[in-house]
């Protein structure tokens, strides 16, 4: 379907999974499981940590805050692909996919800030954890939190009104289950790419120079734990930062690949499955990740479940 120019555009056709209806209905049921898991999991560290007062601490915040940007996450993504699959439709309107784009950009921004600041406040509890209660108090924690949502609002809003004042002409169709900006892109048939690339050299600016921070943050964190003579402390560090290290490693190899990946492997069927691992894999395994390795977490999610179950009866 080709545009002349971007003003008659009224809609975007997102790539489907399947044309085969069978094959739609259980890419249905599969979305489903995979966004209640994600909600359900979730929703749990977010209650355990609001309601278990052992679990007001800086890392916690943090973790809440990364639950529920990893909510919003999912919900702007699954749903819409959930519904257009039962529909037997790929039609997203351009009003649509520019809030979508817009969220998604929101949260995964946030998303990387915050797991930046946890990296931090793991640095400071085990590197400098006589300054810790003064480093990470409660003014500092909130307006850390704050940074992480409000610049990635501002750094979202750029990226999506520069790719939405582009004409699209080529196409409509969009090679991928949601709207990303690789995908959108390739649709368009603008010369004026320099402010575009201008803003992409900036996003990997920013999103190595968090990287680096993380790892450099874990090697003074390693060297610090490797020093610690007694094997139950070496083992309690290494609980609550493993996690946070497995959980930052898939988020950014993943994206870093499916954003910068070159366009001559760009096969559709490529795509779609980058776009599964950096979407939607991390917001739903982050909460198995950090309940599996956290005793903390374990003991309150348990507590949580024994205290429903007594209620209830």
């Amino acid at each position: 379907m080709k545009m002349s120019n971007r003003t008659t555009v009224t809609e975007f056709l997102l790539l489907g999974f399947s044309d085969i209806r069978e094959l739609q209905i259980l890419h249905f049921v599969m979305f489903l499981v995979i966004y209640l898991t994600g909600l359900i999991g979730n929703l749990l560290i977010i209650t355990a940590v609001a309601l278990d007062h052992h679990l007001h601490t800086p890392m916690y915040f943090f973790l809440a805050n990364l639950s529920i940007l990893d909510l919003g996450s999912i919900s702007v993504t699954i749903p819409k692909s959930m519904a257009n699959s039962v529909m037997n439709t790929r039609v997203i309107s351009y009003s649509g996919c520019v809030a979508q784009l817009f969220l998604f950009l929101v949260f995964t921004a946030a998303d990387l800030a915050l797991l930046t600041n946890m990296a931090y406040d793991r640095y400071v509890a085990i590197c400098q954890p006589l300054h810790y209660e003064s480093v990470m108090n409660k003014k500092a924690c909130v307006q850390m939190a704050a940074s992480a949502w409000i610049t990635s609002i501002v750094y979202s809003a750029l990226r999506t009104g520069n790719i939405f004042r582009l004409p699209f002409c080529r196409s409509n169709v969009i090679n991928q289950f949601f709207c990303e900006i690789p995908q959108l892109l390739k649709l368009t048939c603008s010369d004026s790419y320099l402010s575009e690339d201008g803003l992409l050299v900036f996003s990997v600016f920013l999103g190595l120079s968090c990287f680096v921070f993380i790892i450099v943050s874990y090697v003074q964190i390693f060297k610090t734990v490797l020093r610690i003579p007694s094997e139950q402390g070496r083992h309690k560090a290494f609980s609550t930062c493993l996690p946070h290290l497995t959980v930052v490693s898939l988020f950014i190899s993943t994206g870093f690949f499916a954003y910068l990946k070159p366009t001559s492997i760009s096969a559709s069927g490529l795509d779609l499955m980058m776009g599964v691992l950096y979407s939607l894999v991390p917001p739903v395994i982050n909460p198995i990740i950090y309940s599996m390795r956290n005793k903390e977490i374990k003991a309150a999610l348990k507590k949580l479940i024994v205290w429903r179950l007594f209620t209830k009866n």
